[in-house]
């Protein structure tokens, strides 16, 4: 089974020593390309799911790599099922999902630059901001 979410606590320990401690978590997702830094601050009750109506599957089909400062997001998959992300968890979620704030979140992504971007464009669009 492929790891979606993971608290900073049980990444493996590849080396503790004075003053250092790695964590490394092996097969996190794949990535390829250019890829973008964001950051996101979210208020409780945010739900992007009617901003990505009309993308494939109505859903955010870039993956993301990142981390949960702050707050909790419920994450729902295309294939599937849902999971919550806490402050502390660094995940990946793939292709094919949604986001709705449980509390106020701030969120570090990694994502691929053009495919993210197509995809906040779209929201944007829905927005009104386009």
């Amino acid at each position: 089974m492929t790891i979606m979410h993971i608290l900073k606590d049980k990444i493996p320990v590849r080396i503790d020593a004075p003053g250092a401690v790695a964590r490394h978590q092996q097969d996190f997702g794949a990535a390829s390309g250019t890829m973008a830094a964001e950051y996101f601050s979210l208020a409780a009750g945010t739900d992007i799911a009617p901003l990505l109506k009309g993308l494939h599957n109505d859903m955010c089909y870039a993956p993301h790599w990142g981390y949960v400062l702050a707050g909790e997001v419920e994450v729902s998959y295309a294939k599937g099922g849902s999971e919550r992300c806490s402050a502390g968890d660094a995940f990946h979620w793939p292709g094919g999902h949604s986001v709705r704030v449980v509390s106020d979140a701030e969120v570090i992504l990694f994502s691929p630059a053009e495919l993210h971007a197509e995809v906040i464009d779209h929201m944007k669009g829905v927005l009104g901001l386009a």
